[in-house]
């Protein structure tokens, strides 16, 4: 019986593997009709079912009460599963201001009849205020005589139907999500809560094979882990392009400081966010008030080997005058990713030269809303002729100062402006806490300096683990003193970036955890933690920590720019999310220490057997967030759509992760196993994560994809 759930469960993985390249290449639909839908995929899930039940049987689980709940979940699960593709009902509405409605459609198009009907009495975008951007959306509808309000995580449930804000139009209609799923989703919670209980039940069970594991855990060791330079083009002095990125701009959707567009725009043209030991302010206000000098300097950098010579390149950069050369080029190929990257750089400094994109302006139009603009936008009719005259003329001003190089008079005027500012938009502007934590974060993050030291500092760590593990040289000086560097580097690069962490948290709002930058983040720091935690005991964790953490810093900036700090989606405001990711994140870290350690223990054979003791026991907690994860994930995805499942492709790729990671679990229950085998297999297992990773991210897709 044993073998054929093997069976099953393999041939699952290979089914959902193809699933998601079918989704890839024809679409979620195809996949859906063809896969998900298909009576064979259901009878392939149904027998797993029944695997699952049989072998409650066979092997008398009601005697062991957490296999026993753990085993039950998973059919729980795959009925509730069943129940709500045959029972329930999913679809959407439009509603119109005034006019009942009491029908919606379903997925295939079918109208179906509401028992009662729903009137949108009133629909409003909520914006962040002193921006565009919007923070919410809100449906204030009726039904029958109750009064009720729908928005981004707010449902409504009337007649047993639930209600979910989707989407709306400029007409001020609104669109609904529509869920009738009482049975089904009863019956998946259910689910869950076995899960739960019975993952929490075999961690405190004597009988249990983790338990069993932590007893005969050795007191010396848990985890050996065995583990040519051009001059500077004319800019301002730094002190005054400090002072110009004082002042506060509407980028993005939000009012953030000026310093926060310098560093995305340096950072957008040249791959970093400083040049030639230039600060990212000093760069904007070179292009802004010296652009005639800055137009030859080649700091643009273009991708593609083919564009690069149709442009007459030698290296990697060229200039703006080069670009604007070869105009007609650009506009004439087709929208290739390489082109249309050099299209947008060569827009970017257009608009930074007309001042298009330098919204520092707040002005009130005739209902008192308040607006930012540009130099040269349209104004609100009704503003004074000291205000127009100020707008206007003010960057003017600046440029005459420049060219007097009267710096000081300058520092006064961005000084004024920023006054300027805080009289006319107080109500709206960052507070002072948000402006200086965001301030100091762009401060910090300018290079790439910390991912490169942390690669560098890992892999030497790591080399002297490995040469002196299991030797006599295991407690020598060079080892100790290896073990402490570690440890102190460890400890400096976690504070560090739980620094950067915060101040992201504070400067935007919200927990940063919604980005590929903000995951890796959290993970550098997760691993930092937890090998932090057992370093007394376990001299190679913090080695293998800080090897993962650089990777974990160089994959988040080996794109060369950090996101920015942008307001959260309406959608993505939930502690759902950051509880689902956090323990996400968690788990992915420790299949990281995993696998980390099989390698080791691969070029280690003295060393397989208490390796692996020590990957269990990582493996365990590891299984058990990811399931956690997952379920919070669909408990979120119910709130938020309707729908707690969609077979999305990382929804897809967390479940095939979930799977491959059992197995080793089983594995090691078998007497007389490979340990060669076992390690092998948890090295290659990290592929899974790799790609429910950065394979959905960046070639998969999917409503989970960062992009």
């Amino acid at each position: 019986m044993k073998r054929i759930n093997v069976f099953l469960m393999v041939l699952v993985v290979a089914v959902l593997a193809t699933s998601t390249i079918v989704s890839k290449i024809n679409g979620g639909d195809e996949a859906s009709a063809s896969i998900y839908n298909s009576w064979w995929f259901i009878l392939l899930l149904a027998l797993v079912g029944v695997g699952a039940v049989a072998t409650i049987f066979r092997e008398k689980m009601w005697q062991v009460p957490y296999r026993l709940l753990l085993y039950s979940s998973v059919v729980v699960i795959l009925l509730g599963g069943g129940l709500t593709t045959w029972t329930g009902s999913h679809g959407s509405m439009t509603l119109q201001p005034g006019v009942p409605c009491s029908t919606f459609a379903n997925e295939d198009g079918q109208e179906w009849a509401l028992p009662f009907a729903l009137t949108l009495d009133r629909f409003e975008v909520v914006t962040y205020p002193g921006s565009h951007a919007p923070m919410d959306f809100v449906s204030h509808i009726t039904a029958g005589d109750e009064k009720a309000v729908i928005s981004m995580n707010h449902i409504y449930k009337h007649g047993g139907y639930r209600f979910y804000q989707e989407d709306y139009d400029e007409k001020g209609n609104s669109t609904l999500s529509v869920a009738h799923d009482p049975i089904g989703i009863a019956v998946t919670y259910a689910g869950y809560l076995l899960l739960l209980v019975g993952l929490i039940v075999m961690f405190l069970s004597p009988k249990s094979h983790f338990k069993r594991l932590l007893k005969g855990l050795p007191v010396v060791a848990l985890l050996m882990m065995g583990c040519v330079a051009s001059a500077k083009p004319t800019t301002l002095p730094r002190h005054t392009a400090d002072q110009l990125g004082r002042v506060q701009v509407l980028y993005k959707g939000r009012v953030c400081p000026l310093q926060t567009f310098a560093k995305d725009f340096t950072t957008k043209l040249y791959g970093k966010a400083t040049y030639q030991g230039l600060s990212p302010e000093q760069v904007l206000s070179g292009w802004m008030f010296y652009n005639s000098e800055w137009c030859d300097e080649p700091m643009i950098k273009i991708k593609g080997a083919e564009l690069r010579h149709q442009l007459g390149m030698e290296g990697r950069y060229t200039s703006f005058s080069n670009l604007q050369a070869h105009e007609g080029l650009l506009d004439s190929q087709p929208a290739t990713k390489e082109f249309a990257a050099a299209n947008e750089k060569k827009n970017l400094v257009q608009m930074v030269m007309n001042s298009k994109l330098l919204k520092i302006y707040p002005l009130a139009d005739s209902t008192g809303t308040i607006g930012w603009y540009s130099q040269n936008d349209p104004l609100p009719i009704g503003v004074d002729d000291d205000a127009y005259l100020f707008v206007r003329k003010q960057l003017g001003y600046c440029q005459e100062l420049v060219v007097r190089g009267d710096y000081a008079t300058l520092d006064t005027v961005f000084a004024k402006t920023c006054k300027y500012q805080q009289k006319q938009a107080s109500e709206v502007l960052p507070s002072p806490v948000r402006f200086r934590a965001e301030r100091l974060y762009n401060a910090l993050t300018t290079g790439r300096w910390l991912a490169m030291l942390s690669v560098m500092l890992g892999l030497l760590s790591f080399a002297l683990t490995i040469s002196t593990t299991g030797s006599k040289k295991d407690h020598s000086k060079l080892s100790v003193f290896n073990s402490r560097v570690a440890v102190a580097a460890v400890a400096l690069l976690t504070c560090f970036l739980l620094l950067i962490i915060g101040l992201r948290w504070v400067a935007g709002g919200h927990v940063p955890m919604a980005g590929g930058f903000d995951s890796m983040n959290l993970m550098s720091v997760t691993l930092g933690l937890v090998a932090l935690s057992m370093a007394r005991r376990h001299r190679a964790a913090p080695s293998v920590a800080l090897l993962a953490m650089g990777f974990c810093q160089l994959v988040a900036m080996m794109s060369g720019s950090n996101p920015p700090i942008t307001h959260l989606m309406p959608v993505l405001n939930s502690p759902l999310l950051t509880l689902h990711v956090t323990v996400i994140m968690i788990a992915y870290a420790l299949f990281l220490f995993v696998m980390l350690s099989s390698l080791a223990a691969l070029f280690l054979p003295a060393q397989r057997v208490r390796l692996e003791r020590s990957n269990l026991l990582m493996l365990y907690p590891a299984v058990a967030l990811l399931s956690i994860g997952i379920v919070i994930g669909a408990v979120w995805a119910n709130i938020s759509w309707g729908n707690y499942w969609s077979w999305d492709p990382k929804e897809v790729w967390a479940l095939i992760t979930l799977i491959v990671y059992l197995y080793p679990l089983y594995l090691a229950r078998k007497e007389n196993h490979s340990r060669f085998g076992f390690h092998l297999y948890c090295v290659l297992a990290i592929l899974s994560v790799a790609i429910t990773y950065f394979g959905v991210n960046l070639i998969l897709g999917g409503i989970h994809s960062y992009g």
